[in-house]
């Protein structure tokens, strides 16, 4: 019998290319380049065994779960995904495995973002096209205090950087206790100093209950109309509103984001007419390197599966 697998939100179409899919036998693979979501979503998965979702670009709660009873297997691309009901999964018989990932991706983009607003790379690039040279002043990092809002691996990836460039290093999580934070390079200081001391802050912690919208218009408000925020974790950490709202009003120097509220973006989105931003489309894990590691683990996840010996299964 052939069982059908799903490669969901592959939208640059290389799944094919970076792992040997061709390869698996009594699986008859389909890539789906375009994002798909409710009711569309579960009448295309209709009939499917088994189907990889790229990190959170697809939610599977309990109601999309209950319409794909063929499902038998949910690979998720990295160890952990918080769009997938890993409850109702196991309540419905849905096997979720995850793989292995890069650590160096989304710190990369991280400092990417940063150094692009510091120095206006985009908007000069832009001026430079249209014949206009030399439009704006950009900054310098070194002597700088960069800020940490989250100080796990990719935090203190960023933090190395940030102490590269010459930049004094501090750090705020609920649980970062000083002595880690100095082992990281970094200065544990409170919440409020935190946004009070950078002239860039990144966030760089997981989202959770805890951390959904920590950072709100007092935080902004203390980084100020010179500070920039970085954000390539998770939109629900930042209050949008209060987001929008310091941007307009010049309360905020800056943000650079990757992620959104809604994803992918729709036009019209407020964030994209808002001044001073610097926007890219989620790009923290995508990589050719991350992508070979995410196809690799997820095609030796379906055979583990087959044989019966699941791996890396998410609990």
């Amino acid at each position: 019998m052939t069982r059908k697998l799903a490669l969901l939100d592959d939208y640059q179409d290389v799944a094919r290319d970076v792992a040997a899919w061709d390869d698996l036998d009594g699986w008859e693979v389909h890539s789906f380049r375009r994002h798909l979501r409710g009711r569309e979503l579960t009448a295309a998965l209709t009939g499917f065994t088994a189907a990889v979702a790229m990190r959170e670009r697809t939610a599977f709660d309990r109601e999309v779960l209950e319409r794909l009873p063929d499902l038998e297997l949910l690979v998720t691309t990295g160890a952990r995904n918080a769009s997938i009901d890993i409850a109702a999964a196991t309540d419905l018989g849905v096997t979720v495995c995850g793989t292995d990932s890069s650590p160096a991706a989304a710190p990369e983009l991280t400092w990417a973002l940063l150094m692009a607003a510091v120095r206006d790379i985009p908007g000069q690039q832009a001026a430079l096209r249209a014949g206009r040279w030399q439009t704006g002043v950009g900054g310098e990092l070194a002597g700088r205090t960069l800020g940490l809002l989250g100080l796990g691996k990719i935090g203190t990836r960023v933090a190395g950087y940030g102490r590269a460039f010459g930049m004094d290093v501090i750090a705020w999580s609920e649980n970062l206790t000083a002595e880690r934070a100095a082992a990281a390079g970094a200065r544990r200081v409170g919440k409020q100093e935190l946004f009070a001391e950078s002239d860039v802050v990144a966030i760089t912690t997981r989202l959770s209950e805890r951390t959904r919208g920590i950072v709100g218009r007092a935080e902004l408000e203390a980084l100020g109309p010179d500070g920039l925020l970085v954000n390539t974790s998770r939109a629900g950490i930042v209050d949008t509103d209060a987001l929008l709202e310091a941007l307009h009003d010049g309360g905020l120097g800056g943000a650079a984001l990757d992620v959104f509220d809604v994803e992918p973006l729709p036009l019209g989105h407020p964030l994209l007419e808002a001044p001073r931003t610097l926007l890219t489309p989620h790009l923290g894990y995508v990589t050719r390197e991350q992508y070979r590691v995410f196809y690799r683990d997820a095609l030796e996840d379906v055979r583990a599966w087959t044989a019966g010996a699941p791996l890396r299964v998410v609990t």
